[in-house]
């Protein structure tokens, strides 16, 4: 089984964890003959497994799921205390006396990895890391194809040698997290079409473009260049199957030329979205903040009540730089348009 052999149009739709992208918004991108794809990295087992069933019912046609490759932290009592007081101007200014502290860094990525071997999908993609080359056989032989995450042309020579079937070449622009791996997460600076020119030129295995791509011109575009598909996030933050905060889904639709900019003050690890206060008022120490997910557990009670407010200064607003042309439409009609579009001189 091949990449191209799973869904006729050249289109996956990214995977958006923390509640983004439904089963809905999933099985209506497959059901128009694209690959939709499901975030099962902030997903208990449990949770993940009753999310597929789920997406089983509302969809024959093939998905993705998508998980982070990661160990589970074990930060010290004064590292954490050290990123809390860092992050106090926040919480304070929520009302709080104290900021409450998670009961896990993050799901454990070894049960998540048991359970889609059971599960099989017709894919799975991976970030943050690499997996090894067992670890890739073991979904070969469960019949999954396997696609890694590269933001260096070195990150996708790495998920060639491990067996992968494909890469995604993740440029700048991409919102939401970098999948960095391989050095120093600021040295990985090559916009899309700059690292899909150079991995094609490096590598033998299918390449998937992502960053800036909102427009079946923008497909063509990254087609010609050598990619085999393209995968697009924030076009399908916006659509009507979307679960983000609808305070969130309007910031979007409203962003016009509002700036997008890297950081790594919510998450621990250089993340793309919109520019807003919590940004502004971590910006001179997000250099000493615990890196993913420790930063990330521990905004996590941030996040949630700001959800709860619906104040989007203080969520986590991820979005690429081609927020300024999203389109409020369906999911099916949004892979149908952009079809129409890549057919059009």
């Amino acid at each position: 089984m091949t990449l191209q052999s799973l869904f006729p149009h050249p289109i996956i739709q990214g995977p958006m964890a923390g509640g983004c992208n439904t089963s809905a918004l999933v099985a209506a991108v497959s059901n128009a003959g694209a690959l939709g794809s499901l975030a099962g990295s902030l997903l208990s087992p449990d949770a993940i497994r009753r999310q597929v069933a789920e997406l089983r019912q509302l969809t024959d046609k093939p998905f993705m799921l998508n998980f982070f490759v990661q160990n589970p932290p074990k930060p010290s009592a004064e590292e954490v205390g050290r990123a809390v007081e860092l992050l106090k101007p926040v919480w304070s200014s929520l009302g709080w006396s104290e900021l409450a502290l998670p009961f896990k860094w993050c799901e454990d990525f070894s049960a998540q990895f048991a359970l889609l071997l059971e599960l099989k999908p017709a894919v799975a993609s991976f970030t943050f890391d690499i997996l090894s080359a067992e670890q890739v056989r073991q979904l070969h032989d469960a019949g999954i194809v396997v696609i890694g995450t590269a933001t260096r042309v070195d990150e996708a020579l790495a998920w060639q040698n491990v067996g992968a079937d494909a890469v995604i070449a993740s440029g700048t622009e991409a919102g939401g997290h970098r999948g960095t791996f391989i050095g120093d997460q600021r040295d990985a600076t090559l916009d899309a079409m700059a690292l899909l020119r150079a991995v094609v030129a490096e590598v033998t295995i299918p390449v998937i473009s992502a960053g800036n791509v909102m427009t079946g011109a923008d497909i063509r575009e990254r087609l010609n260049l050598g990619a085999a598909a393209v995968q697009m996030g924030t076009a399908f933050l916006v659509t009507d199957e979307s679960g983000i905060h609808p305070a969130y889904k309007q910031r979007l639709l409203c962003a016009g030329s509002s700036p997008t900019r890297l950081t790594r003050a919510f998450s621990g690890r250089y993340a793309r979205g919109l520019v807003n206060r919590f940004m502004q008022q971590m910006a001179e120490v997000e250099d000493q903040l615990p890196p993913y997910p420790v930063q990330n557990a521990l905004t996590g009670p941030i996040r949630f009540e700001a959800a709860k407010r619906g104040d989007t200064e203080y969520m986590s607003l991820w979005c690429g730089t081609g927020v300024g042309r999203v389109r409020r439409t369906g999911a099916a009609r949004l892979v149908n348009a952009l079809i129409a579009e890549m057919a059009r001189p």
